[in-house]
């Protein structure tokens, strides 16, 4: 490796690591943000509307795609990259200088989901912009150890926003840190950008794109190049059915779902949580490189899907693992204290609340609530209409009440329910939280760090194959498409569906079945239609394989 291509690397690496960390700092303090923002709304609806607000930074993503990824293929790599550099640090710092709910009423939300929309759009047009820029500094069979190292960048930002929190936490309150301590990562990113801008500035234009433009080759439209003809679009289509779809449920079942899973299901203390999820990240983290330089040996392919083929075998026994060495005394009391909800099924609804604008009231649905929130798994027994619904725990009876005809005694009966329900599961030993006592945080950050190598196997080798998906006149906008819809849709979305899904169903581990479901599919998928992609010349102007390297599969 030349010092120039270490330039390169360090220069793009750097700046993509403070994007991340900018990005992901609204999941890692979701429940700071809930408190803040979304404080007008009961608890489990402001926390789902969190994570949906987190997830709205990942709804925007293609369309950060499209248009920066035009500008990369018109403008050029570098200058794309700065703009949308300089979008995301300022979106972060202004949501460290956002009033809260109490004093801006309904407009903090909103600025809140602004200020995420325009780090969604930044973020959209920045990863495609570094991992060709990098890949087109690569030489011909080392572009998967290249761009392995913008595919650590991801997990290093989650890495750093993890550290920080950490740090703030242990050295200050926890009245402080809730009233203004969790402002602090936000406005610091300031700092960072002012970095990053001066680092990306040591760079040079791409000298794929500076050959391309001085030719005269470029596109004058690249997303209609792109994706306005068949032979471009089925690539694109492929590249994230087959590929980025069970890659982003993959990354984020093992990243962030793991981190919600401890918190917010295994009711771990956050801070240890934190601290588990990091260690696992500081371990894991070198396999983005390894597999990125395995697949220059022996192809992307079988490393990407054979990480979403293992993810959708071990994602159950992984997570049931989790339950058994964080909180054993809730895995218990589920083995030995089964809980039934008795109801009338036409009473019971879906519990799925993402605004905070339903109003759940029948008794079945007081019902569910209550047993969702607390981490207890239930079954369903049908009972006759007009029934009022019970909860079986063991052998005591809870009765629920219909919060709608209760009129001006709702507040009393809710807080006689929740009083008879709390202390039914509790001497069932249902626990109120993870005592640490108990934690194996061994076995704990053992089972996280197999889910983060899971990551690093569908991740690592993904940008270099799709940058040689696509020739470099449409490769920004070619390849960030895919990669953000995969990530910011099927992806992002994952935290909020999951938790959804478990809320609604009463069983904590139901909401794996999506990333299960989704990583499958691209298994199945990506090995009937998607083509090996490690001897391609991207230089060339189809970008097609080199002859005496054409793999059968390479048609599309």
């Amino acid at each position: 490796m030349t010092a120039e291509e270490r330039k390169v690397i360090i220069a793009s690496s750097a700046g993509t690591v403070f994007e991340w960390y900018d990005f992901y700092l609204a999941g890692s303090l979701a429940a700071n943000i809930a408190a803040n923002f979304f404080s007008g709304v009961n608890e489990t609806a402001g926390f789902i509307f969190t994570l949906l607000g987190f997830a709205a930074g990942f709804a925007v993503r293609p369309f950060g795609a499209l248009f920066f990824g035009r500008l990369g293929d018109i403008v050029g790599r570098k200058y794309t990259f700065l703009v949308t550099m300089t979008l995301m640090g300022i979106a972060t710092f202004v949501v460290g200088l956002l009033p809260s709910y109490s004093t801006w009423g309904i407009l903090s939300p909103i600025l809140f989901i602004v200020c995420r929309l325009l780090q969604g759009l930044a973020l959209g047009g920045e990863y495609g912009g570094a991992a060709t820029y990098v890949a087109e500094h690569a030489p011909h069979g080392r572009r998967g150890f290249y761009t392995s190292w913008i595919q650590t960048t991801a997990t290093v930002g989650l890495f750093l926003s993890l550290i920080v929190i950490v740090l703030l936490r242990t050295n200050m309150s926890p009245a402080d840190f809730a009233a203004w301590g969790w402002r602090v990562p936000f406005l610091i990113s300031i700092v960072l950008l002012g970095v990053s801008i001066w680092i990306r500035l040591q760079l040079a234009e791409s000298p794929a794109f500076v050959k391309m433009k001085e030719e005269g080759t470029h596109s004058k439209a690249p997303l209609t190049e792109a994706f306005g003809r068949w032979d471009n679009l089925k690539v694109a289509i492929f590249a994230l059915i087959g590929g980025t779809a069970g890659q982003a449920v993959i990354w984020y079942g093992g990243q962030f779902y793991a981190l919600f899973f401890l918190t917010q299901t295994l009711k771990m203390n956050p801070i240890t949580a934190n601290y588990a999820i990091a260690a696992s990240l500081a371990i894991g983290t070198p396999f983005f490189i390894f597999f990125g330089w395995w697949s220059d040996k022996i192809g992307r392919k079988p490393i990407i899907l054979g990480g979403c083929l293992l993810g959708a075998i071990l994602y159950f026994p992984l997570f049931q693992g989790l339950t058994s060495a964080v909180n054993p005394t809730l895995e218990a009391a589920l083995a030995s204290a089964p809980v039934t909800v008795i109801a009338n099924d036409a009473e019971c609804s879906f519990q799925f609340n993402p605004t905070g604008t339903s109003s759940f009231t029948t008794s079945c649905d007081v019902a569910k609530s209550f047993l969702a929130r607390n981490s207890v798994n239930y079954t369903n027994v049908a009972a006759a209409a007009g029934t009022t619904a019970k909860i079986k725990v063991g052998d005591k009876v809870v009765e629920s009440f219909d919060r709608s005809k209760a009129g001006t005694e709702a507040a009393a009966k809710s807080a006689a329910f929740e009083k008879a329900a709390t202390e039914a599961i509790r001497a069932a030993g249902y626990p109120a939280g993870a005592d640490p006592a108990k934690v194996n945080m061994t076995m704990t950050i053992v089972i996280l760090t197999i889910l983060v190598i899971l990551v690093t196997m569908v991740y690592g080798p993904m940008a270099a194959m799709l940058v040689e998906l696509f020739p470099t006149r449409i490769r920004y906008s070619g390849m960030s498409l895919p990669y953000h819809i995969g990530n910011g849709w099927f992806g992002g979305f994952l935290p909020p569906t999951a938790f959804a899904i478990v809320a609604a169903t009463g069983n904590i581990y139901s909401g794996l079945w999506y990333p299960i479901v989704i990583a499958s599919a691209t298994f199945v998928i990506g090995m009937i239609f998607v083509p090996e992609t490690k001897d391609r010349d991207i230089f060339a102007d189809d970008a097609v394989e080199t002859p005496h390297k054409r793999p059968a599969s390479a048609d599309i």
